[in-house]
């Protein structure tokens, strides 16, 4: 058989913490492996529960949603870390991702699609909806002094991080682009070696950030 997803629900709200429990139960593919009401136990259950998966809300007691994922990606970078909330402020998405966050979803998406985003994060790809994409692409920054430069990628791989900035997933990216996915997950390697980044949603934000989409081009 295979095993099922283990995730912590990290939420300040009961009622919202026994919402996503009724909802989970009767899934076939998700098992719960504990919850958590406030930042600082979200971090303590995240490390010693050793989730395959948070669900972090952002605004709780103590520390928030961002201080939460930096904590427990610094101990565990294999916990992956899907913040749902209500909040779809640019900068709350940059710093979240920054944080180490593989997902970013509002409280209003459909039960289909927050499965999806977890069995994604679960593999260990990003989950950026169409709609939080659009709005990271309006983060445009300069990029760190004397940090890499996208010169440094071949023409194909900038196909590719345009596309991951715009939330596609490689399975989509190969289908557009008429490759494998094989090897697209090879470019996407190369691409975190010349950029010196550690996963895809960093990739996905150093485009955003440099202003990398196909409609910059």
């Amino acid at each position: 058989m295979t095993p099922k997803i283990r995730i912590l629900i990290a939420d300040d709200h009961g009622i919202v913490r026994a919402g996503l429990k009724t909802f989970f139960m009767s899934s076939p593919d998700i098992e719960i492996a504990g919850e958590a009401g406030n930042g600082l136990e979200a971090v303590e259950k995240a490390l010693a529960l050793r989730p395959d998966v948070v669900l972090m809300d952002l605004v709780m007691p103590g520390i928030d949603g961002i201080e939460a994922t930096r904590r427990i990606c610094q101990e565990d970078s294999k916990i992956g870390i899907l913040i749902i909330t209500s909040f779809a402020e640019d900068e709350r998405i940059v710093s979240a991702l920054q944080a180490g966050a593989m997902g970013y979803l509002l409280k209003d998406t459909s039960p289909q699609e927050l499965e999806q985003a977890i069995a994604t994060i679960y593999n260990g790809e990003a989950y950026l909806p169409p709609n939080i994409a659009r709005k990271l692409a309006h983060q445009v920054n300069k990029p760190p002094a004397g940090g890499p430069r996208a010169s440094k990628l071949t023409p194909r791989e900038m196909d590719i991080l345009k596309l991951i900035a715009e939330g596609y997933s490689n399975e989509e990216i190969a289908r557009q682009l008429y490759l494998s996915v094989q090897t697209v997950s090879s470019h996407l390697w190369r691409m975190m070696k010349k950029l010196k980044v550690e996963n895809r949603t960093q990739l996905a934000l150093y485009a955003v950030r440099q202003g990398i989409t196909r409609r910059s081009s």
